[in-house]
């Protein structure tokens, strides 16, 4: 029964991993770190408060912002409890078993803001999967892994936004769009992490999932029916690609947001960029509500469109939202011949 855990060797982000404690004892026992001592029995007292206080769901990770002795002093701190996955499975099939828990702590930025939590659980979730308590696999894969946290899981939107460059307004064009797009002759970390960029700046989630699935098909059967993406040269060349004034406008704030060089930041990027356009949406849909019985709103829908930036995404959302809704649709075909002309 020994936890796992690794920093990445330079203090800063850093990461730790302690075995969780039994229920009559919440002492923690350290495997590895890259803290300061004085810092790491800061980070353990820290947890072991929020232990004695529950609720910390296993393989769902928290996040809080913690007081240290390092130069940073204040740090945001991710925090999962986790057990080993063959043994949490034994563990419920023969409930006498008391399969070893663990915690690992990822430190880094003073961010309170939770924007990476989900890529962190999907991080640990695979840890758990290929977690082994052999020393061998301690040093030879548990550690590296751990060590790689802050490249693997905060980095790759800031990696695409200096790849891209200019080219990011397509990318972003794409993903709102639900664009199918195809990587071509790229290494397996740039594929991931276009794929990993498209699927955060996408809206899935925030529109009905039905919407969702018949705006995939109805992408998948136009004309050009995916961007490609070639990264056989050193800037990445792009065909059958579509922009719009909106996107090229988040492209710059993305660009403004490089010289700082947080990927914290360009994460708050992409949730406001996705959060405009759900609100653009829903301004849409309402001016269409009023389109049905009002002429003078039917202009303003419009108007709203020609002015969005974004008009020729949001037709065919909202569009496709409308499909079964007689007067609304009337509305989006008028509309559409109007963009046309």
């Amino acid at each position: 029964r020994s936890p796992q855990g690794t920093g990445s060797g330079d203090g800063s982000p850093g990461s730790a991993a302690a075995e969780t404690p039994s229920a009559e004892d919440f002492s923690l026992s350290l495997l590895d770190t890259n803290l300061p001592a004085e810092a790491e029995t800061e980070l353990r007292s820290f947890i072991a408060k929020r232990l004695t206080k529950g609720a910390l769901f296993e393989g769902m990770g928290n996040v809080a912002s913690v007081g240290l002795s390092i130069p940073e002093n204040k740090v945001g701190c991710y925090y999962c409890r986790f057990q080993q996955e063959n043994l949490l499975q034994m563990a419920t099939l023969e409930s006498d078993i008391n399969a070893p828990e663990y915690m690992v702590c990822f430190l880094g930025g003073s961010e309170k803001k939770d924007t990476f939590r989900l890529e962190l659980d999907k991080y640990i979730q695979s840890l758990k999967i290929k977690l082994d308590l052999e020393q061998k696999t301690l040093e030879t894969y548990v550690k590296p892994y751990l060590r790689s946290w802050f490249e693997d899981a905060i980095c790759p939107i800031q990696r695409v936004v200096q790849l891209f460059q200019e080219k990011l307004a397509a990318l972003l064009h794409a993903a709102l769009g639900y664009t199918p797009v195809e990587v071509k002759n790229a290494d397996e970390r740039t594929e991931k992490d276009i794929s990993r960029f498209v699927a955060a700046a996408s809206l899935q989630g925030l529109v009905q999932e039905g919407t969702m699935t018949s705006l995939c098909i109805a992408m998948t059967e136009e004309q050009h029916k995916s961007m490609i993406i070639d990264c056989s040269g050193p800037q990445p060349q792009l065909h059958n690609a579509g922009s719009n004034r909106f996107c090229e406008d988040w492209m710059h704030a993305f660009l403004n947001g490089a010289e700082a060089g947080n990927p914290f930041l360009f994460r708050q990027i992409l949730e406001n960029f996705k959060l405009k356009a759900i609100q653009d949406i829903n301004n849409l849909k309402r001016f269409i509500r009023q389109a049905e019985m009002n002429h003078y709103a039917l202009f303003k829908c419009y108007m709203f469109l020609k002015n969005c930036g974004s008009g020729d995404i949001l037709l065919k959302i909202v569009k496709v939202e409308h499909a079964e809704m007689p007067e609304a649709r009337n509305v989006v075909t008028v509309l559409e011949e109007f963009m046309r002309e």
